[in-house]
């Protein structure tokens, strides 16, 4: 069983990756569906939760989805009941999405002044967004 988004997608358009058994840190599972390609970042384990390079994680999954210079939209990962009590750091996701190559657009209940200070407190340097999040 998948909770949060990544359940209803699996519900609605992706029914075999409710089961599609263990994979490796960073393995990214791709399904097109007509018009529209959705991705699976393998990020953490259900069993043994998130690790401490989060940031990291999250930019390699980022980086390896072959999006061809699309914009990749995403939900605010780990933010969700199962996130949390698996520990993981929002701060550091979205670090590791901004230090992504891709361009990405975080669907979220932040503002772009929310995620830049998460990125200056996670990381103790200020900078300029260089692509939209």
């Amino acid at each position: 069983m998948i909770c949060g988004f990544a359940g209803e997608v699996a519900e609605k358009y992706w029914r075999s990756l409710a089961n599609c058994g263990g994979h490796e840190i960073g393995t990214i599972l791709s399904k097109e569906v007509g018009d529209k390609t959705f991705h699976a970042i393998v990020c953490h384990s259900l069993k043994n939760g998130w690790r401490d390079n989060q940031r990291e994680i999250i930019k390699e999954c980022f980086d390896n989805i072959p999006a061809s210079g699309e914009e990749i939209a995403t939900i605010a990962i780990g933010t969700g009941l199962i996130g949390v009590l698996s520990g993981a750091n929002f701060r550091q996701i979205v670090c590791g999405m901004h230090d992504s190559n891709q361009k990405i657009l975080l669907h979220s209940g932040y503002t772009l002044e929310d995620v830049l200070k998460c990125h200056e407190e996670e990381t103790g340097r200020s900078r300029k967004l260089k692509k939209r999040l």
